[in-house]
């Protein structure tokens, strides 16, 4: 919500629950995201049984999210926007080019997913495997999704992934071509970000400036 990355109660993030590999936590379908707290969560297991406490959630959330769980027992948390710059590139094959920095903290690991049918057995088998290909997924024709094995890993994806579309939209505005990267220094970033995200403090420092960024704005997300 403090991004711009909502699109009314459209999109949806989940995590996995701690010990209950079986089970995820996703955003309830008629909220908007300002309004969500930890007690409105949705929690489902991986074949679309809401557990506990009632409440509408998103069918092609569910396909989306159960189909990486299933697919990557390391994913323990899912995040899926359909912002103007995602969207933009979505629409675009093989859209992403190494351009810019940004770019850069993610290429090595984006992969491209074709357009299926929301909230299908298909869709979800299909998203499957095109996740074993990455975890900075372009859904083509429709946004973006990334997954990682941490909260804070998968939102720092998701980021870098938004900033480095955007840019790309930006620099198919200017009438001339990008200046190019070296190749020697595309693989040296790749080879750095890779080790990088490995590392479980990966994302962890800007999560905690954000959560203090929210919180100093008076969120009450925790109830």
């Amino acid at each position: 919500d403090h991004f711009g990355w909502t699109d009314v109660i459209n999109t949806h993030m989940s995590a996995r629950v701690p010990g209950e590999p079986g089970a995820f936590l996703i955003n309830p379908y008629d909220l908007m995201f300002h309004e969500i707290t930890a007690s409105s969560l949705i929690k489902m297991d991986l074949e679309g049984k809401v557990l506990g406490r009632q409440g509408r959630f998103n069918a092609a959330g569910f396909t989306i999210h159960s189909g990486v769980y299933k697919a990557r027992p390391d994913a323990n948390c899912v995040m899926h926007t359909h912002t103007r710059a995602g969207a933009g590139v979505s629409m675009l094959r093989k859209g992403l080019r190494p351009i810019s920095q940004d770019a850069l903290n993610v290429l090595d690991e984006v992969a491209y997913h074709e357009y299926g049918m929301p909230a299908s057995q298909a869709e979800c088998d299909a998203l499957g495997k095109s996740c074993q290909h990455g975890s900075c997924i372009i859904l083509l024709n429709h946004g973006l999704l990334t997954h990682a094995p941490t909260i804070p890993g998968a939102l720092q994806r998701l980021y870098m992934l938004e900033r480095a579309c955007e840019l790309e939209l930006i620099a198919r505005t200017l009438g001339e071509p990008p200046v190019p990267i070296a190749q020697d220094v595309i693989d040296g970033v790749a080879a750095y970000m890779k080790s990088a995200r490995a590392k479980p403090d990966y994302g962890l420092h800007e999560w905690n400036a954000l959560l203090r960024l929210i919180g100093n704005k008076g969120t009450d997300y925790r109830r």
